[in-house]
């Protein structure tokens, strides 16, 4: 299937590791135009120059904090002249993923923690959006991914729940208010994704238990109904057919990408 993404010109936030960085080779590999977003100059280049290299295609790295208005507004200003002239594509995927840490109990749960996960995975997003939003307007269409997390489906994650439904409430909030102007806006949830941290914690999870690394590895992707440990890469494979124009008839929903969790049913 031709995914109708050659030309077009991507923003992705977060892009310079993890389940971003997968999203982003894979819209390079459609042949889009893509700047990455994140806060580590040495790691963004080193991203942008692997994607180039694998894929020709043009790859621009721009630093910012998408904690802060001013730094959100001038990296998308250089995004739109580098990739000529205007964005056609944002995915917002740069936030602290889940599942690496315990979660914080009810009593250890302060206000600035709460808000520094919100300023960064809501705000942030709505920020990168705000920035965004007149140039697909101006041209009557656009794609806006949002990555949230099976958090907001379950609990045992207070904070990361309340992250998440924030993000999915937004989505619907900017798809119907966007929708109007050509630009569809919808919410990935990944769950548990085989990333460049994943090694790094099997085998701490290994030596705390007494186990094999091998063992770990099974029971994490017994977590889901595939019983297999979703890659970065096939969470992007869900979230560029987002981007593309073949997906116009999604707007405004939310899309599992975790393998299947088990017993909930969502309708």
């Amino acid at each position: 299937m031709d995914l109708e993404l050659q030309s077009k010109r991507a923003l992705v936030t977060g892009g310079s590791r993890g389940i971003g960085k997968a999203i982003a080779r894979g819209l390079a590999l459609e042949g889009a135009s893509v700047a990455i977003l994140a806060r580590d100059a040495e790691r963004l280049a080193a991203t942008a120059a692997e994607i180039v290299n694998e894929t020709g295609a043009k790859v621009v790295p721009v630093v910012a904090d998408t904690t802060d208005d001013a730094q959100v507004e001038r990296a998308v200003a250089e995004a739109v002249a580098a990739l000529g002239g205007g964005i056609d594509i944002l995915v917002n995927a740069a936030a602290e993923p889940g599942g690496y840490a315990a979660p914080p109990k009810l009593a250890e749960i302060d206000a600035a923690h709460l808000q520094r996960e919100i300023d960064v995975k809501v705000m942030g997003y709505l920020r990168c959006a705000r920035a965004v939003a007149p140039y697909m307007q101006a041209q009557r269409w656009g794609r806006i991914v949002n990555l949230s997390g099976l958090a907001a489906r379950q609990t045992g994650n207070t904070v990361g729940s309340i992250r998440n439904v924030a993000v999915a409430a937004m989505t619907k909030n900017l798809a119907d208010e966007l929708g109007p102007s050509g630009i569809n806006v919808t919410v990935v949830h990944p769950g548990l994704t085989r990333t460049e941290r994943t090694a790094a914690l099997v085998q701490a999870r290994a030596l705390a238990a007494g186990t094999s690394e091998e063992a770990v590895r099974k029971q994490m992707a017994e977590g889901n109904s595939i019983r297999h440990l979703v890659d970065a890469a096939e969470v992007a494979n869900v979230v560029v057919f987002l981007c593309s124009p073949k997906s116009v008839a999604i707007n405004g929903d939310a899309i599992a990408a975790g393998g299947g969790a088990p017993r909930g049913i969502h309708y």
